[in-house]
């Protein structure tokens, strides 16, 4: 059944109007109409199987059949802190941590990072960032869109941590303590924040300063992953070991 997005607001006792960009999926690439069923999410872990009434313009009308709560969610929340990446990378890093199961996404800029955005560059990324989000949301059946953070530095991504959360840092330079012994050594927590590095990894001092407030280099084995290919990797792991991946 075809699954679109839509806001709270829009939803008004058992009727739901769609707007904007979905409403260009329905009429021109779906093709639907009058009497087609959709599945409307507010991405916040509610949906309404509806039946298309009208479509007026740009804006659909749809009749409430069955709602209730959505599954698909994994049961504890990684946030993915990832240094920016050249080219196409992120849009990568977004989309798979999306499929996986990510439950944040924190763009950072490392000492590292070739990429360096002014406001208006960030704005424009962002927003192409959340729809990669929504449509890779939309394509794995996720009752959750991933949240998409405004690009920050390092230390400032650090300091919005929550005292006490598990901090993992796959890293190159760790060669003892393994992800996997980590992850069998310790209860599930509720949350996990994993660090990773742009192109040329993260520098020793940045993290020093993640060990600091608690974060644990691990190594991911003897291979050195690609930017976007180290935290899609890692965060399969987690949800293996801890998640819902693997059923």
């Amino acid at each position: 059944m075809p699954r679109f997005f839509v806001a709270p607001e829009q939803v008004q006792g058992n009727s739901v109007t769609v707007t904007g960009p979905e409403v260009h999926h329905i009429k021109r690439v779906l093709r639907l109409g009058p009497g087609d069923i959709i599945t409307l999410l507010d991405g916040c872990g509610n949906f309404w199987e509806s039946s298309i009434e009208s479509i007026a313009g740009e804006i659909v009308h749809c009749q409430v059949l069955r709602q209730g709560r959505a599954g698909g969610e994994p049961p504890l929340r990684v946030v993915l802190v990832q240094g920016l990446a050249k080219g196409d990378r992120m849009d990568t890093v977004i989309q798979k941590g999306t499929e996986l199961g990510a439950a944040a996404f924190w763009p950072v800029f490392c000492k590292r990072s070739v990429v360096r955005l002014d406001a208006s560059k960030k704005a424009s990324r962002l927003e192409r960032w959340q729809r990669i989000a929504i449509g890779a949301a939309k394509q794995c059946c996720r009752a959750l869109v991933p949240e998409v953070a405004e690009p920050l530095e390092w230390s400032a991504a650090l300091d919005l941590i929550p005292p006490g959360a598990l901090v993992l840092i796959p890293w190159e330079n760790e060669t003892s303590c393994a992800l996997k012994d980590t992850l069998q050594g310790r209860p599930r927590p509720d949350e996990i924040y994993l660090l990773i590095g742009p192109e040329g990894g993260l520098e020793h001092q940045e993290v020093e300063e993640a060990c600091r407030l608690g974060g644990i280099p691990v190594t991911l084995g003897p291979r050195i992953l690609r930017t976007e290919t180290a935290g899609p990797a890692t965060l399969a792991m987690i949800l293996y070991q801890w998640g819902d991946l693997g059923g």
